[in-house]
């Protein structure tokens, strides 16, 4: 079964393009995981500061994968002090249909 999920993020004053440019980056690396499905980013179209990113893997094992990945973890680091809370909320969604 596939494992879905969503993240999202708020840069804080000032950092928008950066964390804009640390997500861009992001999607070229995680696109290219054999078990990434889908990794899609978006920025509210009236709150630019505010990102959602859609995740598809493979699979459970293919997400836990993905988790291990050092282009994850130095993302997850360098947001830490340019976005709200220091990371991103991830949400797991499961299909209804």
């Amino acid at each position: 079964m596939e494992k879905a999920l969503y993240a999202t993020m708020r840069a804080l004053p000032g950092q928008e393009e950066v964390v804009a440019g640390l997500l861009r980056d992001l999607a070229g690396k995680v696109r290219s995981e054999p078990g990434n499905v889908r990794f899609v980013v978006y920025r509210l179209a009236d709150d630019p500061a505010f990102f959602h990113v859609e995740e598809t893997y493979r699979d459970q094992a293919a997400f836990e994968t993905h988790i291990g990945m050092p282009h994850g973890r130095a993302f997850n680091a360098a947001i830490e002090t340019l976005v709200e809370g220091g990371g991103s909320t991830v949400v797991f969604l499961e299909p209804v249909a």
